[in-house]
C-alpha cells in the first residue's frame, strides 16, 4: 500500500509531535510504501490503513 507523506505530517502535526514530522519530512518519499517504511510507521504509532486514500484502501 501507498500512502502519502503529507497524510503522515498531518497526523504527527495533529498530535503535536512536530520534530517527528519534520524527521518524516526531511527523510521519507512523497509517497511512502508501507512494506517498506512499515516499521517507521509502527515507531510513530501510524496505522497505514487509517493514512491511505479511500481509493486505495
Amino acid at each position: 500500500m501507498i500512502i502519502l507523506k503529507a497524510a503522515v505530517i498531518a497526523a504527527l502535526r495533529a498530535r503535536g509531535q512536530h520534530a517527528r514530522a519534520e524527521f518524516v519530512d526531511r527523510e521519507l518519499p512523497d509517497r511512502i510504501d508501507t512494506v517498506r517504511h512499515g516499521g517507521l510507521l509502527a515507531t510513530l504509532h501510524l496505522d497505514p490503513a487509517s493514512l491511505a486514500e479511500p481509493s486505495q484502501a
